[in-house]
């Protein structure tokens, strides 16, 4: 049985800021690009969530719940120096780490002999030593697969743990809310709520024959995770699982033709991106993402399209249009990867819930 740990820094771009202007600690404060320029929030401290503010909103927005939220431009080379300082850190208990940004990672610990191959003491001491060496919090999770860990390091942020020893997992999972389960976004949230699953313990009653009658090829990892099961190992080299560009515009793309006249310089840095990481040959689908000038957001996918061509784009993004037909803020455009790590598939051919 592994073991393993995610560790999460606390709101850590956020948190570097205030680490380094202590006037900053107890304000509602913003990691992220100017409001007036369409920014939007890369992160968020405590007692700017307190109001509401998350990552990925547009700063307009988080000043609107928050009017006297403090922004600041990101500091990537700042942020990059800490991550590097945390990396070896866990460079020390493990050889085996996947990173997944600059502030979280797993790591599997299974034949690791220090603290008596206690994972949960690595993990405390990880977090001790990235406070003692960074001036900054993390949180971890601890169990016997990724999905796991991963849920557990949420559970009692900030400056936290949660262990999810084997005989705990029944216990752990059945009421975590179907969103926990990777692959499941607000669209197929609302899906499963109108057949009444809202928890883990609900997708449990349901047996595989029936949750692939609703979900088709994605139901045997649906069955696996809603019970604890991942059998997925700890990578130490990422797959890309796709490559993508988008741009959110100064001013709103009034409509359908406006949208596609934009679609050619999107295709122009897709395609110097894809030459650049030689992913050419690994394109199993094409996607395009869609938010609207009310915020919401929308993705649509063909996996059975292959070319990333204009008339592709086009046909692709009339249909996503069709899910809001609204002025439209942010245009994205991408490619999905063959990969042997699929969280499972998102399901975006539904209509945009309003």
């Amino acid at each position: 049985m592994r073991k393993i740990i995610h560790v999460d820094m606390d709101c850590f771009y956020a948190a570097i800021e205030m680490r380094d202007n202590p006037a900053l600690r107890d304000v509602p404060l913003a990691v992220g690009g100017h409001p007036e320029r369409r920014g939007v929030i890369a992160t968020a401290n405590y007692p700017a969530r307190v109001f509401g503010v998350r990552s990925a909103m547009a700063s307009a927005r988080a000043m609107r719940l928050c009017p006297q939220l403090t922004i600041l431009p990101p500091n990537i080379t700042k942020y990059r120096e800490a991550s590097q300082t945390i990396r070896e850190i866990f460079a020390r208990f493990s050889q085996v780490i996947e990173p997944l940004s600059l502030d979280e990672a797993f790591l599997d610990v299974t034949g690791s002999e220090d603290f008596q191959g206690s994972a949960t003491l690595i993990a405390n001491e990880i977090r001790r030593l990235i406070f003692e060496q960074t001036g900054l919090t993390a949180s971890a999770g601890v169990a016997s697969n990724k999905f796991l860990a991963k849920v557990a390091s949420d559970v009692n942020k900030p400056d936290g743990i949660q262990v999810v020893a084997p005989h705990e997992i029944d216990a752990f999972i059945a009421p975590l809310p179907v969103a926990r389960i990777p692959g499941v976004g607000p669209v197929t949230q609302q899906r499963m709520k109108a057949l009444g699953l809202h928890t883990c313990r609900d997708l449990q009653k349901r047996s595989l024959e029936q949750l692939a009658r609703e979900f088709g090829n994605w139901a045997p990892r649906l069955y696996e995770l809603c019970r604890g099961i991942d059998e997925r190992p700890v990578r130490t080299e990422r797959e890309a699982k796709s490559v993508s560009v988008e741009n959110t515009y100064p001013h709103d793309l009034p409509d359908l033709g406006a949208c596609i006249q934009a679609l050619p310089p999107l295709l122009e840095s897709l395609e110097r991106r894809l030459r650049r990481n030689q992913h050419a040959a690994a394109i199993r689908g094409i996607f395009v993402k869609v938010k609207f000038d009310d915020f919401q957001q929308t993705t649509l996918e063909r996996r059975e399209i292959k070319e990333p061509t204009i008339t592709n784009y086009a046909r692709l993004l009339e249909s996503a249009f069709d899910r809001g037909k609204r002025p439209v803020r942010l245009l994205g455009v991408g490619v999905r990867l063959e990969s042997e790590d699929d969280e499972g598939p998102q399901q975006l051919e539904l209509p945009l819930k309003r």
